[in-house]
């Protein structure tokens, strides 16, 4: 019978192969996704490079005559080509304040809304809460006021 010792030597050896060869397996996963996220970066610059070639020669030569000429399919060049026009040119974006479910405007940060008021003849609409059951048969909408 092997001791307590000889058990543990055992183990951490059984362990110390399985610990290198999942050390290996992880360290070639993040080697390859590196290789991955810098080809993709590198296809993405030559397919916006492709969509400005495209678009700068359009007054020149159509799709499907790049087509007949360069043997990539019309499709491709066409893929290239509305992904570079159809691309908005990237700027700061504002932020939109969050909606309220409940349709109330809780925010005191926000500068006070406008008075407006309905043009004359025409009567203003009440608006219903935007609650669950609101439109059941037993909910309460207040009267107009008028």
């Amino acid at each position: 019978m092997a001791t307590s010792e000889e058990i543990e030597r055992r183990v951490e050896a059984n362990d110390a192969a399985r610990s290198a060869r999942r050390a290996a397996a992880a360290k070639r996963v993040g080697e390859l996704a590196q290789q991955r996220a810098s080809v993709v970066e590198q296809l993405a610059g030559i397919e916006h490079e492709l969509g400005d070639v495209l678009a700068s020669a359009q007054d020149v030569i159509d799709v499907d005559e790049l087509a007949r000429f360069t043997d990539v399919p019309a499709s491709d060049l066409t893929q290239w080509l509305t992904a570079r026009t159809t691309r908005k040119p990237t700027r700061a974006k504002r932020k939109r304040p969050p909606t309220n479910p409940s349709g109330a405007n809780n925010d005191t940060s926000a500068e006070p809304p406008s008075a407006t008021t309905p043009d004359a003849g025409r009567e203003a609409t009440p608006r219903r809460p935007a609650t669950p059951g609101a439109s059941a048969p037993h909910a309460h909408i207040p009267a107009e006021v008028t």
